[in-house]
């Protein structure tokens, strides 16, 4: 992975709050099982008679479960689409890190993009100017964009 891709787990929805919405969508997906078994068994009680108020209370109960099954399922995708799309949309850039390598005879300065194992003062390769000298690592910092400076006023 280079210095300026984005990592791999900035993109991904966490687990935790995948476990919770699915948790819910799995509870609406009952609650609508319940809702269409309520209504089918206290209609179809053909074996014993029903009074017509504990068929109002089946049909009731029938379409309280309905209603909460389905404003649960319907949040719990909303939720998940939404979650999905914020995260495609992340970006987290990682800062451009440079540093700066100096002959110490003749001066000249090089700056490259910071490599794993730089540090200040680590002696380098010779000088292109002067073989007979080491180059010296001087300077290690964070390219700052415009946009990131901030004034105390």
């Amino acid at each position: 992975m280079t210095q300026n891709q984005t990592p791999q787990g900035t993109q991904k929805i966490s687990r935790y709050i995948m476990t919770i919405i699915f948790v819910v969508l799995l509870l609406s997906v009952i609650s609508i099982i319940l809702a269409v078994s309520v209504y089918l068994n206290g209609v179809s009680t053909s074996s014993h008679v029903v009074s017509s108020s504990q068929a109002g209370q089946d049909d009731l109960t029938a379409g309280f479960l309905a209603i909460i099954g389905l404003v649960a399922m319907t949040m719990s995708l909303v939720t998940l689409f939404q979650s999905r799309r914020q995260a495609a949309e992340m970006k987290i850039e990682v800062p451009k890190v440079m540093t700066t390598i100096e002959c110490k005879k003749c001066g000249t300065k090089t700056v490259r993009e910071f490599q794993r194992g730089d540090y200040v003062y680590k002696d380098l390769d010779a000088c292109p100017k002067c073989p007979d000298t080491k180059q010296i690592i001087t300077a290690v910092y964070k390219e700052i964009k415009e946009k990131e400076k901030t004034y105390n006023v």
